[in-house]
């Protein structure tokens, strides 16, 4: 009878441990995936609306870069994993759309010439940052963030910016910043904001603001895969760069 108890009280206790195992690895899931839904602001079932920027080169105001789609397509598998429903927005010309987008977690993609809802939130909540204009430049694109400046070399070096606007400074659910100089830029940033999220929350937290200046190192050879960071550059994105004195006009 004692090696029929001893196999009864063993049988139970690997009965107990691997219950407490399972419930334990329940458990961290779901704080994992409360704090990855409060991160993004997808809480509750929240919708997500995505804008992505007109294809540049296209007549059409509806045209997508094939990059672009791909950006888009890694920012939904966020919200779809979040349970939040997904809306997608095409920018052209008009920064608004209908809704209130205080009320939805926003994606917002793209440089500012080809979607001026960014130049809207860049103007608004990043008065730190600006982006030189394809006209003006040409592929030598630059963005600016306080003194930092980060030029485009094609095919050798290229940048964007991925930043965080709590849900605080709009009124209501979160603001991310996917501004790329290119298309290929636009796509690694938000898979790099899909595979670092815990990091990112490690370093800020679910409902601070940040902001980081990424570079894509020789993009036709890797692609976005490969990606540097920068540095953070949030105290300075956030804040708006002085006004150059006027000169007094005398009559």
């Amino acid at each position: 009878m004692s090696g029929i108890d001893d196999l009864a009280i063993n049988l139970l206790a690997s009965v107990i441990a691997g219950t407490a195992v399972w419930v334990f690895q329940l458990v961290r899931r779901r704080r994992r995936q409360a704090r990855r839904r409060r991160f993004f602001g997808l809480e509750g079932g929240a919708e997500c609306v995505i804008v992505v920027p007109r294809h540049a080169a296209s007549p059409s105001p509806h045209s997508v870069n094939q990059l672009d789609v791909a950006a888009v397509v890694e920012l939904a598998a966020i919200a779809r994993e979040c349970g939040a429903a997904v809306v997608l927005k095409v920018q052209g010309q008009n920064a608004l759309f209908d809704g209130d987008a205080t009320t939805a977690t926003e994606f917002c993609v793209g440089g500012p010439d080809a979607n001026t809802r960014m130049a809207a939130h860049l103007a608004t909540f990043l008065p730190g940052v600006s982006m030189d204009r394809y006209a003006d430049v040409g592929v030598a694109l630059t963005l600016r963030v306080g003194e930092r400046v980060f030029t485009r070399t094609p095919r050798e070096a290229e940048y964007v910016l991925l930043a965080k606007v709590p849900g605080g400074g709009r009124g209501g659910r979160p603001l991310f910043v996917v501004c790329g100089q290119t298309a290929v830029t636009n796509r690694a940033a938000a898979r790099y904001l899909s595979d670092n999220y815990p990091t990112l929350v490690s370093r800020y937290g679910v409902d601070s603001r940040f902001c980081l200046m990424l570079e894509i190192v020789r993009p036709p050879v890797y692609g976005g895969r490969l990606v540097r960071e920068c540095g953070d550059l949030t105290a300075a994105a956030f804040t708006a760069a002085p006004q150059a004195p006027q000169t007094p006009q005398h009559r």
